[in-house]
């Protein structure tokens, strides 16, 4: 039996995980082991499925017995079961520091009870908006994983989380009506959802009829994905959470948006005809997202405009509709999940040690706790692209991309991304050289734990809460782990990018998704380009 039939598990064992912790509410311990080892077993099956598809192409499962296009299906191919291996690596390492969290804080800040089923329906959501292979089942993925940020976004039940909450239900409820009202108008128009069926259907509208549609897709993702000027909602809402929340929404939320966007766009609506819109969405979203950034003095609202500014360079990657501009951004996407969250719950560990994220406040850090400055370092040079790193080969990747486009537009672009990487160095400078490198006194408004002698370098679980070192071993266990997958990132560059231009030429090329789902002799329909971007 092909692994690929497996691949509705990657969404039933976290539902299933779920629903035991729910049971085990009373049983801190083993309710952690649980949501542990089920995320686990569900990354390992997902390496399969990845390894599946690395040069088997793609496989389609349909659930149910309903054959498409009118059952529910599922797609595995490189891009999906890439993100899905990315995103299942990232969400563990979150989960295990959260747990570190929650046994060095005795859970206050987030009940076991509620957080571990909610983390676990988060996931799911995940791995099903990435396998779903017709747009009412990404739009159930979308809501599942939205239902879940909404608990996760107010733990705790404090001012400023209910606040932000209630902003990001708002705007997430209205990206989600537009994106309802979008399928009923596509079904309306086609009498297909399955997004294989519609690849072969929607040509065959007139072009005003598909435009419309496409730009209400674009409008629903572009909120989701946080593209500017869809962007207001995210540096407001992101911050408040818990770190361990903070971190996994900054990770993967956004780039389900992303994901969705590079699916429909290559798969329902290819060619160039929105190219131009995306081109300048991009530059927007990198210039602005930046310079945002630079204005702030919290690390986490300063990350949280790096995260905007650099969904342009996946939206610059997508709009050049080139095998070698998607396989960028393929690769991009993959690189910026890991690092940004990886940042995050360093972020999360600075204000534990520190007593703040403000860099107004901070001071000394390197020499208060190297681990820590280390943990900060590499993976601050990562986003930054400095070499030999991953964000530095992802943005060379899709600066060649670019250049080789050769549009005027293309060039700005390139420009607008080398001066957006600049900037993100200096932004990243600023906090390196506020909150680590000078002394605790020189800060403006230092925090009375920096200027204390620090009691230890780390804490086990076991130690008292007064004689807590603010850096529990499970936490920064969990940190370090993210932050060599994103070093290993680097290392296995090639084989990545392998993966990535494979899935690119595979999406670009429609017909080995549309004949897995459809079967093999449905006809595809032929791609037709104005300016030769393929």
């Amino acid at each position: 039996m092909n692994i690929a039939s497996f691949a509705p598990l990657a969404v039933v064992l976290p539902i299933l995980g779920a629903a035991l912790t729910f049971l085990l509410i009373r049983h801190s311990r083993a309710q952690r082991a649980v949501s542990i080892a089920l995320l686990s077993l569900t990354l390992l099956l997902e390496c399969f499925l990845l390894a599946s598809v690395w040069d088997g192409g793609t496989a389609a499962v349909t659930i149910g017995g309903w054959l498409p296009p009118w059952g529910i299906v599922m797609v595995v191919d490189q891009f999906s079961s890439l993100m899905l291996v990315v995103s299942s690596a990232v969400s563990l390492a979150v989960l295990v520091y959260a747990t570190g969290q929650g046994m060095a804080d005795g859970d206050q800040d987030a009940p076991v009870s509620i957080f571990h089923p909610t983390y676990l329906i988060l996931v799911a959501g995940v791995s099903n908006a990435f396998l779903s292979g017709d747009l009412f089942n990404l739009y159930v993925g979308f809501e599942i994983l939205l239902t879940a940020s909404y608990v996760l976004m107010t733990l705790g039940g404090t001012g400023p989380r209910i606040r932000a909450g209630v902003t990001y239900v708002v705007v997430s409820v209205v990206s989600s009506v537009l994106f309802l009202i979008s399928i009923a108008m596509i079904y309306g128009a086609t009498g297909t959802v399955n997004m294989a069926d519609l690849a072969v259907k929607l040509g065959e509208l007139d072009q005003g009829t598909k435009t419309l549609l496409h730009v209400m897709l674009l409008v629903a993702f572009g909120i989701k994905a946080a593209v500017f000027p869809l962007s207001f909602w995210l540096p407001d809402s992101y911050p408040t959470a818990p770190a361990p929340v903070t971190a996994v929404f900054a990770g993967l939320l956004t780039k389900v948006g992303v994901y969705a966007m590079v699916r429909t766009e290559t798969l329902l609506f290819p060619g160039d005809t929105l190219n131009t819109p995306l081109m300048v969405a991009a530059l927007l979203t990198m210039v602005v997202g930046i310079l945002g950034a630079l204005a702030q003095n919290d690390i986490k609202r300063l990350l949280s405009f790096t995260l905007v500014s650099h969904i342009g360079y996946m939206v610059f990657g997508l709009a050049m509709s080139s095998t070698a501009g998607l396989g960028a951004a393929v690769f991009y996407v993959a690189h910026h999940i890991t690092i940004q969250t990886s940042l995050f719950l360093v972020t999360g560990l600075i204000e534990r040690r520190g007593g703040s994220s403000s860099v107004d406040r901070l001071g000394g850090l390197a020499k208060l706790s190297p681990l820590l400055a280390l943990l900060f370092f590499v993976p601050a040079m990562n986003l930054a692209g400095i070499p030999p790193f991953s964000g530095f080969l992802g943005k060379v990747g899709l600066m060649q991309a670019g250049i080789e486009l050769g549009t005027p537009l293309a060039y700005a672009l390139v420009i607008g991304g080398v001066v957006t990487s600049l900037l993100t160095l200096l932004a990243i400078a600023r906090v390196w050289n506020r909150a680590f490198w000078r002394s605790p006194s020189d800060a403006e408004h230092p925090d009375p734990v920096l200027l204390a002698p620090p009691m230890a370098a780390v804490a086990g679980p076991g130690a008292k809460r007064n004689t807590v070192t603010l850096l529990p071993r499970t936490m920064v266990g969990s940190t370090l782990g993210l932050v060599v997958l994103g070093v290993a990132l680097t290392v296995f560059a090639g084989p990545l990018f392998t993966v990535s231009d494979q899935a690119a030429e595979d999406m670009l090329d429609r017909s080995s998704y549309i004949q897995a789902v459809l079967g093999e002799d449905t006809t595809v329909p032929m791609v037709l380009t104005s300016g030769g971007g393929k």
